[in-house]
């Protein structure tokens, strides 16, 4: 009596259609993987502002005004794996340039932090008092775009 063999494995349709569902779900989940990343990485640039943040409250606190020759003391390069520089203008609005990123639409960019009043306005400089902060508006010099800031630092 002749047995049949019949041959064990995958069809070439079968392994298609689970090479086609690995590729769909490395194009939906590639992307969200960087942007996570780079809000990661970018919540660590923010991080970097904090000082120059805390020197400026404490300038308004003790002297309710803007120091005469625009100099916070707490200006910087070199500050950090992610921000190649900090400034200030503007009555205190912080700026961190950007690098490290390895991403034109990031590296030499900036990110804004400015002090508001209880109303949200910016500071004009005499008996100013800041109740917060506004991160990443564009109106105050961000040319980095939403999907890569942290949702606390989307102009709010």
């Amino acid at each position: 009596m002749l047995k049949s063999r019949k041959q064990g494995g995958f069809t070439i349709i079968e392994l298609m259609i689970v090479m086609m569902i690995i590729g769909v779900l490395a194009a939906v989940v590639l992307p969200n993987i960087r942007a996570y990343s780079t809000r990661a990485r970018m919540s660590e640039a923010i991080l970097a502002l904090d000082r120059c943040k805390g020197v400026i409250s404490e300038v308004y606190q003790a002297l309710g005004d803007a120091p005469a020759d625009g100099d916070w003391g707490c200006e910087a390069d070199n500050v950090s794996q992610y921000v190649s520089q900090i400034t200030t203008k503007d009555f205190g609005t912080i700026i961190a340039v950007l690098r490290g990123f390895n991403d034109g639409r990031l590296d030499s960019h900036q990110i804004t932090l400015t002090p508001l009043d209880n109303t949200g306005a910016k500071s004009t400089g005499s008996d100013f008092m800041i109740m917060r902060w506004r991160c990443g508006a564009i109106a105050d010099g961000t040319d980095v775009l939403a999907k890569y800031l942290p949702n606390s630092c989307r102009g709010g």
